[in-house]
């Protein structure tokens, strides 16, 4: 892997405090010969075990994720 872009969009209450409600992050991870279904599963384990930011928001908001393959 050559590099890694998470693009985040969001959406919120329309009330104060104005909290999330919806974030989606789309990873786009460079790099040559990349195996699909490793990508996958470290986009999982970051985005729902390690990304302690993650796991809070998640208490509050829907939160979801996918990622793209770009060749180097």
């Amino acid at each position: 892997m050559s590099d890694c872009i998470a693009d985040i969009d969001a959406e919120r209450a329309e009330t104060d405090p104005k909290v999330f409600t919806r974030i989606h992050v789309h990873f786009t991870v460079t790099g040559k010969s990349l195996d699909a279904k490793r990508v996958e599963q470290a986009v999982k384990l970051s985005a729902e075990k390690y990304c302690s930011a993650s796991i809070m928001l998640g208490k509050v908001a829907e939160i979801t994720h996918d990622f793209e393959i770009a060749a180097d």
